[in-house]
């Protein structure tokens, strides 16, 4: 029961980010100290922060299933899906068409606006009810003027994992580069670039209990993916400027956690989750589960309130740190663009709240949410839409 006098708030929005893990913290803390060298200089000072980016390398590498010299470091998962969608799409010689969809997060659709200002024309496959994009949708638009086509494996809303190998199949098939955004997925599900059949694959760090302000970008061997920026030729000359050496141990450490850890991780989140949802159904009657039931991410519920909005009761529950499915803009709501995306009522996407945990089990989060929410759907005071 949550203890409503307590002053630690529950938090429940991992997707967002994650605390830095403390095996993490300890892992970077020396190369913010003495062993501050700059990787690029001979004298063993600097020797020494070379050997710690290529032990980091190694261990992304492992967690993805790849090469450790197909890992360029970037300053987070927006930097690295910048690189791969408009770096990879001028490349890819006359091709001017690019393959999406319209539930993939802000950098990507982002960077799609960039290239469709630049004569590039954007197809976006539309997601299935259930939040998961239809491989049949690609068939019909992939053909010999596509240069890349790029998706979200999870998405970060609503938690739902994207059939990528089957994509990529269609996709290899009429000769374009596939790139998948995994930002949300590493760590919490099963990623191998291999059996995804990807080309270009985007890491966030801060996703996984490493620091904000660092991520990834693996490219397949022999992909020709020049840097957007200009400067030294640093990571394979795709990444210049000189390396953030302590927060890329970080993100090599917090790999190499979530390699070995991933099995009985995910396993544990899904247990919670599963029992966050039986008894949220249970006190909340028509609460409504958004996605698929089952291809999601192990840590990650999106439900629907009915008869109130989820930003409403949140600002009811000021100790349950959670994010829902409306921007608040001055006087007005807005509902999310994922949620509506897939089809579901404007006046009822309203109520979507995200409860996304941690990958450790901590009871206070499971039983105070439920605990919480229970008593705000009994709220006599809580007004219909």
């Amino acid at each position: 029961m949550l203890d409503q006098n307590a002053s630690q708030p529950v938090y429940l929005d991992y997707n967002a980010t994650t605390p830095v893990d403390p095996e993490v913290l300890d892992a970077m803390l020396p190369y913010l100290r003495g062993e501050f060298g700059n990787p690029s200089s001979s004298y063993p000072l600097g020797k020494r922060a070379r050997a710690a980016i290529e032990t980091a390398r190694a261990h992304t590498a492992a967690l993805i299933g790849t090469k450790t010299d197909e890992i360029v470091f970037t300053s987070g998962g927006t930097e690295a899906s910048n690189i791969a969608i408009r770096s990879s799409a001028r490349q890819n010689g006359e091709r001017r068409s690019i393959v999406s969809t319209n539930i993939e997060h802000p950098a990507t659709d982002a960077c799609c606006d960039v290239l469709a200002g630049g004569g590039f024309e954007i197809r976006r496959v539309r997601a299935r009810s259930d939040g998961i994009v239809d491989p049949a949708g690609f068939r019909n638009l992939i053909n010999s003027s596509t240069a890349i086509v790029t998706v979200i494996h999870a998405q970060n809303e609503i938690g739902t994992l994207q059939p990528i190998a089957e994509i990529s199949e269609i996709a290899k098939n009429h000769g374009a580069i596939v790139h998948a955004d995994a930002a949300q997925s590493v760590g919490k599900a099963a990623v191998n670039v291999d059996s995804m059949g990807v080309d270009l694959l985007s890491i966030a760090g801060h996703k996984l209990y490493a620091p904000k302000g660092i991520g990834a970008l693996y490219v397949r061997q022999g992909l020709d993916v020049p840097s957007i920026l200009s400067g030294a030729g640093q990571e394979h000359g795709r990444r210049p400027g000189t390396e953030n050496v302590a927060f890329i141990v970080a993100l090599g450490e917090a790999s190499r956690i979530a390699a070995e850890k991933l099995q009985s991780n995910i396993q544990n989140m899904k247990a919670v989750s599963d029992v966050l949802l039986k008894r949220l159904s249970a006190g909340v009657p028509g609460l409504e589960l958004v996605g698929h039931p089952e291809q999601r991410l192990p840590n990650t519920l999106n439900v629907l309130f009915p008869s109130v909005s989820g930003r409403e009761l949140l600002e009811m529950c000021p100790q349950v740190l959670a994010s829902n499915g409306s921007a608040c803009h001055a006087d007005r709501e807005e509902a999310s663009a994922i949620l509506t995306g897939i089809g579901i009522d404007p006046d009822l996407a309203l109520g979507g709240t995200f409860v996304r945990r941690a990958r450790y089990n901590n009871r206070r989060c499971g039983n105070s949410c439920h605990c919480t929410c229970r008593r705000m759907a009994g709220a006599s005071t809580i007004p219909s839409e």
